[in-house]
């Protein structure tokens, strides 16, 4: 027994899959050894092993007895850092008074262009993003960056043919097919009480999603439309909305519950441009924000890796 503290008298108690009940009559956490009553309710007694997991049913509470000792695990702090997203603009005098095509103010224009390319940079850094070894919280010496979702899944990261998840189509190239789809769909669902509800992919991938339905469209003479496109994949274990990233890496899906994931910016620091004093004849700012990754209950998410492109 790992740890006799999760249990309590009177808990019903299932070995791994087996048809078997024990109830648990008396919990020694300090030797970690409990002692039960085998074969409960007239279950067959089964084999037991080293390492089999022990399911809790439920705990069979006495007539009037005393209120039980609080049972609870105790929560893990994780962290992650900010990130500094910064680029500069500067428009010189001239171009500013002079009237360009399409481009009423050329310095606001400078503003949205910049704003767009650092948006760019935080969804890349919240995929892909890598805090540094040592000396994570940074300094005037030292940057500080963010862990991105690749970085933060452990648990449940899985590759092809490989634990819990068969390998691809048989044709030895672990090409994504449903199986190996829902395989790690239902993997996520047994560590976690969450569900997963966002597919996050890139283009191979997307297209390989896209493929599980080719063999069942069907179209009318006078369609005028055709559709190879999956944009909600349904499950036993979710509706997830599947979301194209160019960013994903190519061998790569994410499976991700959004209610446990966020992107937030340090109080005050969201983008906006601050205006910088002028060295000379031009107009000089940045656009700046700092923003990390909020990564809440690490294994009700999961990666597939190793996926043929």
């Amino acid at each position: 027994m790992q740890d006799a503290s999760r249990f309590r008298p009177g808990d019903l108690v299932r070995p791994a899959a087996t048809g078997e009940v024990m109830l648990v009559v008396a919990v020694n956490t300090g030797t970690n050894v409990l002692t039960v009553t085998r074969g409960y309710g007239a279950t067959t007694a089964a084999t037991l092993a080293n390492g089999m997991t022990l399911h809790i049913l439920g705990n069979a509470a006495l007539e009037g007895d005393d209120a039980p000792e609080a049972r609870f695990t105790n929560r893990v702090r994780r962290q992650n850092y900010t990130q500094i997203f910064t680029a500069s603009v500067e428009v010189s005098g001239s171009m500013q008074a002079a009237a360009a095509y399409g481009v009423a103010d050329e310095v606001d224009y400078q503003k949205q262009e910049r704003m767009r390319e650092l948006l760019r940079d935080l969804e890349n850094c919240v995929i892909n993003g890598v805090a540094p070894g040592a000396n994570q919280q940074g300094s005037s010496t030292v940057r500080r960056s963010m862990n991105g979702v690749l970085r933060s899944i452990a648990t449940n990261a899985f590759q092809p043919g490989q634990g819990p998840i068969p390998d691809g189509d048989g044709s030895n190239d672990d090409g994504l097919t449903e199986e190996v789809l829902n395989a790690a769909l239902r993997a996520v669902w047994e560590q976690s009480s969450g569900v997963v509800d966002t597919i996050v992919v890139g283009g191979a991938q997307k297209r390989r999603i896209n493929g599980f339905a080719t063999g069942s469209r069907s179209y009318l003479p006078d369609d005028q439309t055709y559709s190879d496109m999956i944009s909600v994949y349904e499950s036993d274990f979710g509706v997830c909305r599947v979301v194209l990233s160019r960013w994903v890496p190519p061998d790569a899906l994410l499976l991700l519950d959004s209610s446990r994931i966020s992107v937030m910016p340090l109080q005050g620091r969201s983008f906006h441009y601050k205006p910088l004093a002028a060295t000379g004849d031009s107009i000089a700012g940045q656009v700046i924000g700092e923003y990390t990754l909020e990564f809440k209950n690490e294994n009700a998410h999961g990666v597939l890796r190793g996926l043929a492109v």
